[in-house]
């Protein structure tokens, strides 16, 4: 028993068609839109590569890169089916393609899921990257000399700056370690040798932050050493006044910058997964109703179209099946050729 069965002419063969194929070109802009998604994405995260602490991230944009440029091609295939549909002797050549192109985009479409699913869980993986990249960014800032790490602290200052954030989890991540070089130290005044020499490491540690966690909004000239002694600045307490400096991690903001990105990349792989759904059904109705014209060489006469030739348990009976076969084939022809090289 045919399942959502529904009666066409020609006007509605003709409406369905040309709608399918505005359909397709939307699905091939969208998919356009997504691969330059996952470029953008992908430049985003290369930028501040230095400061994660791997480079699996960059599966995701890749992914949606793929995905982008594997869904122009299927929805332009899908567009000219339907461009031809019309066409009796145009649509004969793409007739045997029609059901192998229907489940290849049902795969297409699982794949789609998977690449939502994968940006909304990235998100986990994304701040335990962050967490330890820019521990370990902070404690490499000082080393502008030392190869592989020549650019961390111009990397680290734009960030603080762009994204309004200092430290890792706040400023005061700074003072937990030298981020000023030995070499711009002078070893022979009194104050720095007795700071080196009252750390257990040997540290050059101050209450202190860099410039780039000033906040350039704060009408008091930026005070970024000696923070929390209040008898160092005239009028300020750090307990009560609002610091000068920006006080949000830099954790939570590139999380939030790059958690909204991928919230946003999530939720229209999750709106263009119906697009392709209702392509898929509408070209299903199509093909069928052309199939089933009562007299093929009179275009106008009526046809019936349908969702699936055979109910749904039905259905998923006979791809478990043709799956089985499948395998039982592959199985059988691996033995035959152990049994000719034997």
């Amino acid at each position: 028993m045919v399942l959502m069965k529904v009666k066409f002419d020609l006007p509605k063969r003709v409406k369905l068609a040309q709608g399918l194929w505005l359909m397709y070109w939307l699905a091939v802009m969208t998919g356009i839109l997504v691969f330059s998604l996952g470029l953008f994405f992908k430049i985003e995260l290369r930028k501040r590569s230095e400061m994660m602490d791997n480079n699996e991230s960059h599966f995701v944009p890749n992914l949606l890169i793929l995905v982008g440029l594997a869904a122009c091609g299927v929805n332009v295939f899908g567009g000219k089916v339907c461009h031809d549909s019309l066409d009796a002797l145009k649509f004969t050549k793409w007739k045997p393609m029609v059901k192998g192109y229907l489940m290849g985009c049902f795969g297409f479409n699982i794949l789609l899921f998977f690449t939502a699913l994968l940006c909304f869980c990235m998100q986990f993986q994304l701040y335990f990257s962050l967490a330890e990249g820019l521990k370990n960014g902070i404690k490499y800032y000082k080393d502008t000399d030392t190869p592989g790490r020549c650019f961390m602290k111009r990397t680290l200052d734009m960030t603080q700056m762009e994204f309004r954030c200092c430290g890792n989890n706040n400023y005061r991540d700074w003072f937990e370690v030298q981020w000023i070089s030995n070499r711009y130290l002078d070893f022979s005044n009194d104050e720095v040798k007795d700071r080196v020499l009252s750390n257990v490491e040997g540290k050059f540690l101050m209450e202190s932050v860099p410039f780039s966690c000033c906040n350039p909004g704060s009408p008091r000239p930026c005070i970024q050493h000696q923070l929390t002694n209040n008898s160092a600045h005239y009028d300020y307490d750090h307990h009560t006044e609002e610091l000068n400096i920006w006080t949000r991690g830099c954790r939570e903001s590139l999380v939030a910058y790059y958690g909204g990105m991928m919230n946003s990349i999530g939720g229209l792989m999750l709106l263009y997964i119906i697009l392709e759904a209702g392509v898929m059904v509408g070209l299903q109705y199509l093909t069928t109703s052309l199939e089933t014209m009562a007299d093929p060489e009179n275009p106008e006469s009526e046809s019936e179209g349908w969702l699936l030739e055979k109910s749904v348990k039905e259905t998923v009976a006979d791809v478990i099946a043709t799956i089985k076969g499948l395998h039982q084939t592959q199985k059988c022809e691996c033995t035959d050729e152990v049994y000719v090289k034997i």
